[in-house]
């Protein structure tokens, strides 16, 4: 069995999926399943896909390196869809797809194409691969990713203030003269 296969197969148990079939078809978005992060891609056809890559590193490292997640800029690359995946699992995952209207594939290809080559800037949070692929699918970049790692940082940020004025009453409370 081919790794694509083993992803498919992979993927197939997995209710949630939007497309389980893993055969990919042109305007796809690709979600590529890393150690501690996803990945997305657009296929483009032919065992092609486009995505971003870190820009100071080589094509091989950009793949797997968890630092690709914290680059400030990127390239977008067209490569193939089982060189990207490595040893990873995939699936072809058009989730937004009921709540954002897919362009027309012939656009989809086209705009793709056209950024082949170009650096652009990175942020995790605001314009990572998943927009990426997103605004070249629906014409406006969407991550769920993002959301929760930004609903994250919020959760986080409000604990740890409130854990702040619970300490600064505290310590008030024992500064007390009587």
């Amino acid at each position: 069995m081919d790794k694509q296969q083993r992803s498919s197969t992979m993927a197939s148990n997995d209710p949630d999926l939007s497309d389980p079939s893993g055969d990919p078809q042109p305007g796809d978005l690709i979600e590529i399943f890393r150690p501690a992060y996803q990945h997305w891609a657009l296929y483009l056809g032919d065992g092609y896909i486009i995505n971003l890559t870190p820009v100071d590193e080589s094509q091989a490292a950009a793949m797997s390196s968890v630092k690709s997640v914290f680059s400030r800029k990127a390239v977008v690359r067209m490569q193939l869809l089982k060189e990207v995946v490595g040893s990873d699992s995939y699936r072809v995952n058009n989730k937004y797809d009921d709540n954002h209207t897919p362009l027309p594939v012939c656009e989809i290809i086209q705009r793709a194409q056209v950024l082949i080559g170009q650096e652009v800037s990175y942020d995790l949070l605001g314009s990572n691969c998943e927009h990426f692929v997103t605004l070249l699918r629906y014409g406006e970049g969407v991550s769920e990713q993002a959301t929760r790692a930004i609903g994250a940082i919020s959760l986080v940020t409000a604990a740890a203030s409130a854990f702040s004025v619970l300490g600064l009453i505290n310590t008030r409370s024992r500064n007390r003269p009587f």
